[in-house]
Parts: C-alpha cells; structure tokens; sequence
C-alpha cells in the first residue's frame, strides 16, 4: 500500500460493492452444482459421485478420482479466501501497521469458519443484521477512500469505532424489536382463534 496508493481505492471500492451486494441480495436457494468454483474443479478433475471413506482421491480402472470430499475442501478453503479478501481492506481502513494487519487477518482465517456457523445460527434470530452489516462495509470503503484523498487519519478510529457499533447496535435492536412484535402479533392471532 505503500508503493501503491491506488491499491486503498480498490480496497474502499471493493468493501462498498460488498456492502451493497450483501444489502440488495435475497435468500437465494443454494445450488450447488452452479457454483463456479465446483464447476472449475470439475472441468479439471473427475469427480466420483460417491464418498469413499475420508479419502480425497481414489483409483477406479487405473484411473484417479477426486471424491466429494474433496470438492467441499475445495468450496471451504475458497470460502476462507472470499472472507480473507474482505477482512483485508476492513483493517486497512482502520490502522496501517504491518504487525496489526497480519496477526488480524492471520486470526480472521483462523476462526471465521467457526464463527460464520456460530452465526449462522443467531443470524435467524437477528433478521435485519445483514442490513448493518452490509452499512458497516459501505462506511469502511468509503473511510478508506476519504482517507485516500486526505491522509490516514482524516476520520479518527475512535470515530469510525463509534459509526460501526452503533450500526450493528442499531440493526440488532431492530431486528429484536421486529421479532418481539412478530411473536406477539402471532400469539395474539393464536389467542382469537382460540375464542
């Protein structure tokens, strides 16, 4: 980044185009065999319809073959990869320091699979967190792109700390005041039926 600015624009940019692409997406049912990554790997490696134990590859007629489990090792450590791509530009935008931006990103890949399924489960509960997800990574690209043209610091951390709590915090509170009135309106509904 030193070396070359223009790489804090294509950061900022590419948050923004997370954040808006996370906001506009639906619940999309999941397809698998249209992922691209599974179809790259199948265009280069025969794949077996079966498992076969906890192998990645076998042999059948002299031929080798990547089992399934190969293929989701594949589709994981991808997944890892689209996080870590993210998760780069969001420490940049807040601190430059070599040491800071490895060891965070280091521990990001570590544990974002984990915590992705931890998620997973409460995102449920947490209907309009995507939503404040989704404005955290619009504000942090564009703090980098401020910055960019100003200088580090031109937006104090304490300040971006502040915007991004209070737009998680936000979101959270109405996701729960939203499923505080769904359950009402539902016992109500079950209460006259009932009658």
């Amino acid at each position: 980044i030193n070396a070359f600015h223009w790489v804090v624009f294509f950061f900022g940019a590419l948050l923004i185009f997370s954040g808006i692409k996370m906001a506009l997406s639906k619940d999309k049912k999941m397809e698998p065999d249209k992922n691209p990554v599974l179809k790259l790997v199948k265009r280069y490696v025969p794949v077996t319809s079966e498992y076969h134990g906890q192998r990645f590859f076998v042999k059948i007629h002299g031929k080798n073959f990547a089992t399934p489990l190969f293929v989701i090792l594949i589709l994981i450590e991808v997944t890892d990869l689209v996080f870590a791509v993210d998760s780069i530009p969001a420490i940049l935008a807040i601190t430059r320091n070599a040491f800071i931006v490895f060891t965070s990103n280091v521990f990001a890949i570590l544990g974002l699979r984990s915590l992705y399924f931890a998620l997973a489960g409460v995102m449920q509960m947490f209907t309009y967190l995507h939503y404040g997800l989704s404005a955290v990574l619009v504000f942090v690209g564009t703090k980098m792109i401020i910055n960019g043209f100003y200088g580090e610091g031109f937006i104090p951390v304490e300040i971006s700390l502040g915007v991004v709590a209070t737009l998680l915090a936000a979101s959270i509170a109405v996701s729960v005041a939203e499923r505080n009135r769904r359950l009402a309106k539902e016992s109500l509904d079950d209460a006259h039926s009932r009658h």
